[in-house]
């Protein structure tokens, strides 16, 4: 069974072109001879909260990187295309691009002892000219991403010195700094507390609001069910189902992919489903 595939942050493209949000088609990628990402189709839609589900190794992490530019696609089911906004964004100078998406990888890390301020401020480089310094408007727009990530008492440390879950929220944070009008995250509640998870899926779905296309990699099928308007099911490189939470997150689809037994409860107030899993068989 499949399901049927349904700002305040400035970029490159116009508004009335952001809101096309992402739409990738034929995306294929491998390595060493192993295909990884088999002629994928998806889409994230503008001002939403896309979830990017799947089993670990389902490509989830490969696609994002594929998506942001970070790995090219390889040949495989014709030409790939990943459009923004009605953009080609495999086709956008570099620099371009980073004004337009920001990525945010599990295991990101800048390589030197910088503090977190300084950190999130590499996100303002894609708005600057090469060799101007920070200017008073990019540490304006780096303090309030620190703020919105409750970041700001960690301002002057070194982001070597934080723990993981706090390193998490320095990248999202420099993400923000970025003020893209497509947000990729790779496992953004990866490492934190359950109070920090729902943080940042509160900030998700504020960009969202605020007109921001995000599409993030989530590991746990309940947050994806109660924080994302949207989902896309990944298995062993390929889409199996797309569209709403609802449509996407039953046992029909659930099963085969995770081998498990489902079971969809309703959430007595938000009235998203809840999901209780047991061993198949």
């Amino acid at each position: 069974m499949s399901a049927t595939t349904t700002s305040s942050a400035p970029g490159p493209l116009t508004d009335d072109t952001a809101r096309g949000g992402l739409d990738a088609a034929r995306v294929s990628w491998s390595t060493g001879g192993r295909l990884i990402l088999d002629g994928v189709d998806c889409t994230a839609p503008a001002g939403a909260v896309t979830g990017l589900l799947g089993p670990n190794g389902s490509g989830k992490s490969t696609l994002l990187r594929v998506l942001a530019g970070v790995q090219p696609p390889s040949e495989g089911h014709g030409a790939p295309s990943v459009r923004f906004g009605g953009a080609d964004l495999l086709g956008l100078p570099r620099r371009r691009r980073a004004r337009t998406l920001a990525l945010v990888e599990q295991e990101a890390s800048t390589g030197l002892p910088l503090s977190v301020r300084d950190a999130v401020l590499l996100g303002r480089i894609p708005h600057r000219s090469l060799l101007a310094g920070d200017s008073d408007a990019d540490r304006e727009v780096a303090d309030r991403a620190l703020a919105t990530l409750g970041l700001t008492a960690f301002a002057d440390r070194e982001v070597t010195t934080l723990s993981g879950g706090e390193r998490q929220r320095v990248h999202m944070a420099r993400a923000l700094a970025q003020e893209p009008a497509l947000i990729l995250l790779d496992e953004p509640t990866n490492h934190l507390d359950i109070a920090a998870q729902l943080d940042a899926l509160r900030t998700l779905r504020d960009l969202a609001d605020a007109g921001v296309t995000v599409l993030a990699a989530l590991h746990d099928l309940n947050l994806a069910a109660q924080h994302c308007d949207h989902v896309v099911l990944l298995s062993r490189g390929r889409v199996v189902a797309s569209g709403p939470v609802t449509d996407v997150l039953v046992p029909d689809v659930v099963d085969p992919v995770y081998g498990v037994r489902t079971e969809v409860l309703r959430h007595p107030r938000t009235g998203r489903p809840v999901l209780t899993f047991s061993p198949a068989g």
